[in-house]
């Protein structure tokens, strides 16, 4: 049983291989899977069409050019023109920092500091560094004016806050030197960490017009001489600095990143669109898709269309080994893998095939229609036969994928073939009998028709096309119900599969084995019947294949027909032969049914699938009434001498049968049988066979094992329901005693037939029919364990 808890999952690919191949005991058929998902794929990517004809520009065609294929062309040209155009757009960056300003304040405090020091003030760092700017003899004429104090009181009263001023507002060093996009430049204020965009940048300020303000303004101060204006001229042009420098980098990255958002010019190139008409002077743009389609027919393998459909494909194939919850599924054998691998194999080959003869008639309209009369429907239907719902829907999947990739159609033929599958293999599940097959075709075909009306909406289909795809759709159901019954007996006799075919023929009660169980032993028969509505209940309601369930319940069984007097159901009132018998020799005749069970579906060719449940339905589990027995005559028995061969159930149907049969058997020994009653009885049976270990192996969650009680409930409180006692119309006196005590009850119900008891209830301590009780010395064989009364 798959345990609700948390597992560790697969690292790599690798690792989930190796899981698959460990829980699936197949690995050279994992390998074999995929190798022909990479053989497909590569035959997807092959290219074995024509080169097309090229014409270069200005050059008069002699033949008309029609594109075979969907193309997106780029225009590499147009790109890098659009690209360049929208770089010259991109405004450049321009940090904007008060951190130069705090800077040229400093020095201006420090060389004022040092004129006002004294003599020797010559001999600072600033001063120097000063005159070397200017060189000695300007500093000289200059740093005797810089020392006055009202050039220094109106240096640092107006000057310095009207430069920080239009500092904070932003001052390059040179308009001319700066780069200025069309849209203006982007202002990134590092000391607000802000951005704003100023698109009008013919007032942006730089030093030398500040510069040439200033002097200006300093002419207009009737305090300062002419050498003192100087001076402050020559300081400020010394000292002056810019707060808005350009950030190379950060516009070159933005120009790329709008450069790399540019969408590349493409030309759309559509199948069966007439690039070039014959006769036609050819343009620029017919050139450039013309070399398209002549690079792409050129390639002898599409690489990218390979790689991209190998990993698709794998991808798509672990629906076949893991559950959706992540867990994996039931074992797939070697034969399963076979027969996956081969059917898409076969129907990727003959798509491929199916292609290259329409590519010869070259006709588009007649290629398309050979798509849609593929038969995808009826290989998805013929899987579903064999599998659930999980791996024919994976299948359907991959089938459609595949043959959608040969036929170089879009994602709506995907669609056509994928839903028109799941259609089909609704219908064959739901199928009865092989006339229901036949009839399906009529649904098949509807169905189909309007997936078809869909995508041909979708892709704008011409009205002229029509008919003719409509015929193919036609044909393409048709080819699906053919390919149902022509292949189907393949699978039953070359493979050894049963059938949703060969289940039904099973079912019927002409079959020799069928005929030989109700015959010989009755009671197991009665028994296997009440089973088989118990698995098939339950297997619907957890999405098990309940006809398999069904069919396995009616022959689990079977091989007491060797030894039909030793089990109870059989033995009539007959005594029990168990009592003259050894524990030992007891417990080999009830393993032995398990054994001759399995060789007679063998035998009667029931199929491999039926042979299992048969051989598993009883597990590994101890017969304790003869254990305990041999215990108390004082043996000292090996629980393996007493317990079932095995192996647990390895399928959801294999765990339901076992279910069902120990609850259907154990619940003939309920003296009084309520609903209640039936409940618990089921817990604990269901609980007990879990807890011994024997749904390990198989796929029952707690979910399933609950909604499997509800069904397994709802039956046996059917089959033991409870009836009213009838009146005796033989005894008209006692019927008119009734009617007097009546009134004196205080209950008034009516007499007749169908008269309920006086006290409104249904009797519940006098069924219709109560099963015998066998002696309490005596073991109960009631199905195949014994159970002490």
């Amino acid at each position: 049983m798959t345990k609700q808890k948390k597992q560790p999952r697969p690292s790599s690919t690798l690792a989930l291989i190796r899981t698959l191949k460990a829980r699936h005991k197949c690995g050279w058929g994992i390998w074999a899977l995929i190798g022909c998902l990479l053989f497909l794929s590569l035959l997807a990517g092959a290219n074995f069409e024509t080169s097309h004809r090229l014409y270069v520009a200005g050059q008069v065609a002699e033949s008309d050019v029609i594109a075979d294929r969907d193309l997106l062309v780029e225009d590499s040209q147009a790109t890098k023109a659009r690209r360049k155009q929208v770089l010259s757009l991109q405004p450049p960056v321009y940090d904007l920092s008060m951190e130069p300003y705090t800077q040229f304040q400093n020095r201006i405090l420090d060389i004022l500091r040092a004129l006002n020091s004294g003599p020797d003030h010559r001999t600072s760092p600033e001063l120097q560094r000063l005159i070397e700017e200017v060189t000695a003899p300007v500093a000289d004429e200059v740093l005797p004016e810089l020392s006055r104090r009202d050039v220094q009181t109106y240096l640092l009263k107006k000057l310095l806050p009207q430069i920080r001023e239009q500092l904070a507002e932003g001052l390059v060093w040179d308009i001319r030197a700066a780069r200025v996009g069309h849209s203006g430049i982007i202002l990134r204020n590092l000391d607000a960490n802000t951005e704003a965009l100023r698109p009008d940048v013919r007032s942006l300020p730089d030093a030398q017009s500040f510069l040439a303000e200033i002097s200006a303004q300093l002419r207009e101060v009737p305090e300062l001489n002419p050498q003192s204006r100087r001076a402050i001229n020559i300081l400020l042009s010394a000292t002056m600095p810019a707060s808005l420098t350009l950030n190379r980098e950060a516009t070159q990255k933005r120009g790329a990143d709008v450069v790399a958002s540019v969408a590349p010019v493409y030309y759309q190139i559509q199948k069966g669109e007439l690039v070039m008409r014959r006769g036609e002077r050819a343009s620029r743009e017919q050139q450039i898709k013309m070399q398209a389609l002549y690079n792409s027919a050129a390639d002898p393998m599409r690489w990218e269309t390979a790689g991209g459909a190998f990993l698709c494909s794998l991808l798509l194939a672990v629906g076949f080994f893991v559950a959706p919850s992540g867990r994996p599924g039931t074992p797939l054998r070697k034969k399963d893998m076979l027969l996956i691998s081969l059917v898409l194999l076969l129907f990727g080959v003959g798509a491929k095939c199916v292609w290259l003869l329409g590519l010869r008639l070259d006709s588009p309209s007649l290629l398309n229609a050979f798509a849609l009369a593929y038969p995808v429907a009826g290989a998805v239907g013929l899987v579903a036969m064999v599998f659930a719902a999980r791996r024919y829907c994976t299948m359907g999947l991959l089938l459609a994928f595949f043959c959608m990739l040969m036929f170089q159609e879009s994602i709506a033929f995907f669609l056509y073939y994928f839903l028109g599958g799941m259609l089909a293999t609704w219908l064959v599940t739901s199928a009865q009998n092989r006339q229901d097959v036949v009839w399906s075709v009529v649904p098949l075909s509807l169905g189909l028709l309007i997936v078809w009306a869909g995508m041909a909406l979708l892709a704008q289909t011409a009205p002229v096309q029509m008919p003719v795809q409509m015929i193919a759709v036609l044909i393409s159901s048709l080819l699906s119900l053919i390919l149902l019954f022509a292949v189907s007996p393949v699978l039953e006799l070359a493979f050894g599969y049963s059938t949703r075919f060969r289940l039904m023929e099973l079912m019927s009660l002409e079959q020799p084995l069928m005929q030989e169980i109700m015959v010989t032993i009755p009671g197991t028969y009665h028994h296997s019947l009440v089973v088989a509505n118990m698995v098939e209940a339950g297997a619907k309601a957890i999405g098990a294949n309940s006809l398999l369930c069904k069919v396995a319940a009616l022959y689990h069984d079977a091989g007491k027909l060797t030894y039909p007097d030793y089990f109870i159901e059989n033995q009539f009132g007959a005594p029990n032969k168990h009592d003259k018998l050894a524990p030992s020799m007891s417990a080999l005749v009830l393993l032995s049914h398990v054994k001759k069970g399995t060789e007679l579906a063998e035998r009667y060719n029931l199929g491999l699938e039926i042979c299992d449940i048969i051989r598993q339905h009883h597990g590994t589990r101890l017969m304790r009434y003869f254990y305990q027995k041999a215990l108390d005559l004082g043996e000292k028995p090996q629980e393996a001498d007493f317990s079932y061969p095995g192996p647990r159930p390895q399928t959801k149907e294999a765990a339901i049968l076992m279910l069902a049969d120990s609850v259907e058997a154990s619940s003939r020994t309920l003296t009084d049988p309520t609903p209640a009653r039936i409940k618990s009885h089921i817990d604990a049976i269901i609980k007990g066979i879990f807890a011994e270990g024997q749904l390990d192996e198989s796929e029952l969650t707690f979910k399933d094992l609950h909604y499997l009680s509800e069904n397994f409930q709802r039956i046996l409180t059917g089959i033991f329901h409870q009836r009213i006692t009838y009146p005796d119309a033989k005894k008209p006196a006692q019927d008119g005693a009734r009617k007097q005590e009546a009134p004196k009850e205080g209950k008034h119900a009516p007499a007749g037939e169908g008269a309920r008891p006086a006290n409104g209830r249904e009797s519940q301590k006098q069924p219709e029919a109560a099963a015998p009780t066998p002696p309490r010395e005596a073991p109960s064989m009631i199905g195949d364990e014994p159970i002490a009364l």
